[in-house]
């Protein structure tokens, strides 16, 4: 059986509708998504940086092809069913993502309820690409899904990247008075962190803003105004944790006068980074275009 025929099972549709509930809640838990969140905090903050660099980023595009195939390869005659549950994920992750992470004094933490939002943001694209069995939007929807996915993948490197840089022998960067005063001793790599922080809140002409934009047009355009209404607020909530961090590393005096070095080329990464942020931000029709040729190789359309 390629796919599931919902029509010719009626009967068996309250077992699909209780199994389909365990699948959607085990890629909920995988990607981090409220209220599914808890072990990502303690993860994020528990495991030494270059770990929590790893398990945040390439994890999630992982767990984003198995949600495209599993949800929409292969569950697509119970799109409904499913859509409806994760309008639930995205919305509880967008709310307690944003807001809880206003209360973290702890860098990596607040990252980590970063990250729950964010998915929050990437399930909206998710739910949005078939409306009451109208296929329409589905090419506009997962490309700016799958769009959103990459850009939070090149954030979440930059970012705790650059922890990882801004730590030294005897010192880890994870709290936020770590930040004070960044500008005064290193002005580039203070730029760096700004142009991260940019992108995660979503404000042009970086990368994030493209990417959030493009959801939320797939959102409108698949008639789920309220929920497109709900993320931009939220989204203004959680602009509040990294325009703090902007301030802390330019209107703060610094903790103390050490210069800041690390290897050349983690500079150079760093660097190549916040630029790529900002070169997508600009012009992203190349890269969304490319999601868009993955979407449709997937024959769901």
């Amino acid at each position: 059986m390629s796919r599931l025929s919902v029509t010719a099972a009626i009967p068996m549709r309250p077992f699909l509708v209780f199994g389909l509930v365990f699948v959607v809640a085990g890629v909920a838990f995988k990607i981090g998504a409220a209220p599914f969140h808890m072990w990502i905090p303690d993860v994020y903050h528990g495991a030494p940086t270059p770990v929590t660099l790893i398990i945040g980023s390439g994890p999630k595009l992982a767990a984003f092809a198995m949600a495209i195939r599993l949800l929409v390869n292969g569950l697509q005659d119970l799109s409904q069913d499913w859509q409806q549950m994760v309008a639930v994920l995205a919305l509880l992750s967008l709310a307690i993502g944003n807001i809880t992470a206003i209360a973290q004094s702890n860098l990596k933490r607040m990252l980590a309820y970063s990250t729950i939002a964010h998915m929050g943001f990437m399930l909206l694209g998710l739910l949005s690409g078939v409306i009451g069995g109208n296929k329409l939007n589905m090419a506009d929807a997962y490309s700016a899904a799958l769009f959103y996915i990459i850009i939070y993948t090149l954030m979440t490197l930059g970012s705790f990247g650059m922890l990882l840089f801004l730590s030294r022998a005897g010192f880890d960067c994870e709290t936020l008075d770590d930040m004070r005063g960044l500008s005064k001793r290193s002005p580039w790599y203070a730029f760096l962190m700004m142009v991260i922080m940019f992108s995660l809140a979503g404000l042009p002409p970086t990368a994030g803003f493209y990417a959030k934009l493009a959801v939320l047009s797939a959102a409108v355009s698949a008639g789920q105004l309220w929920l497109a209404v709900a993320a931009v607020v939220l989204s203004l909530v959680g602009a509040f944790y990294y325009l703090r961090i902007i301030k802390l590393m330019y209107f703060d005096e610094p903790r103390d006068g050490i210069a800041v070095e690390g290897p050349r080329e983690m500079r150079a990464l760093l660097s190549a980074n916040a630029l790529v942020l900002l070169f997508l931000g600009l012009l992203p029709q190349t890269l969304m275009g490319w999601c868009l040729d993955a979407v449709q190789s997937l024959r769901i359309l």
